[in-house]
C-alpha cells in the first residue's frame, strides 16, 4: 500500500488535490466555530445550494472560467442572506430556505433545459456529491485557491478579536462601539468564498459538513473558544488528507469518503468527551 502510495504521490495532478484539500479544510473549519455558536450552521447548506445554481448557469452559458460568476453570485446571496434575515419580515432560517431551496430548483431546471452534456444525471451527481474535477486542477486553479485562502487566514487573523466578541456576546459588542453588522457581513462574506473553493472538492451538498464537523467534535472535549478553533483545524486537515488519500487508494468518492472520515473523527471524540464526564 505504500508503494501505492507513493506512487500516486509521484503525479502532479495528486498533489495539487492534495495542497487545495488542505488548504480548504483549514479555510472551513476557522470560521465553522464561529457559525455553530452564532446559531449559523444552515448558512453553509444556503450557500451551497446557491452556488450549485451559479454554477449551472455559468454551464450554461458555457463560461470557460466559472468562478468569474460563481463567487460574486454566492458572496451576493450571503449579502442578502444577511440583509433580510436582520430587516426583513421573512427572519433567518425561512430566508435560507427560500433561497437555497429556489436556487436548487432553478439550478437543476437550467442544466435540464440548456445543457448539451449526454450526461446530465452524471453532471448533477457531481456537482451535488462532489467529483474527481479535485484531481484535475490546473496550477492557475490551484495558485487561486492558495490565494482565496490566504485571505481567508489573514482575515480571520487579522479580525480573531472582534469575531471572538462577536460570536460570544454580540449585544455587549454593540454596546462598546463595536460595528457588529460589519462583522457578521465579513463572516458571511467569508463564509461565502469558502464555500465557492470546497465545492470541487466535496460538492454542494455536503459542503457544510467540512465546515460543521470539525468545530462540533472538538467542542465534545475542549472549551476554550481558541483551543476548539486550534483543534478543529487540524482534525478538518487531516481528515480531508485521509479522505482524499483513501478515495484514491479505494477508488471511492473523494467528497463523499472525507465527510465519512470527518463523520467517524465526530463518533471517536463524542466518547472521549463521554469519557472525559462533559
Amino acid at each position: 500500500m505504500l508503494n501505492q502510495l507513493a506512487f500516486y504521490l509521484s503525479y502532479p495532478f495528486v498533489r495539487y488535490a492534495l495542497i487545495v484539500g488542505v488548504l480548504i479544510a483549514l479555510c472551513s473549519s476557522l470560521l465553522g466555530v464561529t457559525l455553530v455558536l452564532k446559531r449559523f450552521s444552515f448558512i453553509g447548506d444556503g450557500l451551497s445550494h446557491v452556488a450549485f445554481g451559479a454554477l449551472a448557469i455559468a454551464a450554461v452559458l458555457n463560461l470557460t472560467n466559472q468562478m468569474l460568476l460563481v463567487l460574486p453570485v454566492t458572496v451576493a446571496c450571503a449579502v442578502l442572506l444577511l440583509w433580510t434575515g436582520q430587516r426583513s419580515r421573512i427572519k433567518g432560517d425561512a430566508a435560507i430556505a427560500l433561497i437555497s431551496v429556489g436556487a436548487l430548483a432553478i439550478g437543476y431546471l437550467l442544466m435540464h433545459l440548456f445543457s448539451t452534456s449526454t450526461n446530465l444525471s452524471g453532471d448533477v451527481c457531481s456537482t451535488l456529491f462532489g467529483s474527481t474535477s479535485i484531481l484535475t486542477l490546473t496550477r492557475g486553479e490551484v495558485w487561486l485557491c492558495v490565494g482565496l485562502s490566504a485571505a481567508v487566514v489573514a482575515v480571520f487573523l487579522l479580525f480573531y478579536h472582534k469575531l471572538f466578541a462577536v460570536t460570544f456576546d454580540e449585544s455587549f459588542a454593540r454596546a462598546v462601539g463595536t460595528p457588529v453588522n460589519l462583522y457578521n457581513l465579513l463572516i458571511a462574506v467569508v463564509i461565502a468564498v469558502i464555500i465557492v473553493l470546497a465545492m470541487n472538492l466535496v460538492g454542494s451538498l455536503l459542503v457544510s459538513a467540512l465546515i460543521i464537523f470539525p468545530a462540533l467534535s472538538a467542542m465534545r472535549v475542549l472549551r476554550s473558544f481558541r483551543a476548539v478553533t486550534i483543534c478543529a483545524a487540524v482534525l478538518s486537515v487531516v481528515c480531508t488528507l485521509a479522505g482524499i488519500l483513501i478515495s484514491i487508494l479505494a477508488g471511492t468518492p473523494v467528497g463523499s469518503t472525507i465527510v465519512a472520515v470527518d463523520l467517524v473523527c465526530f463518533g471517536g471524540f463524542c466518547l472521549a468527551g463521554k469519557l472525559k464526564g462533559e
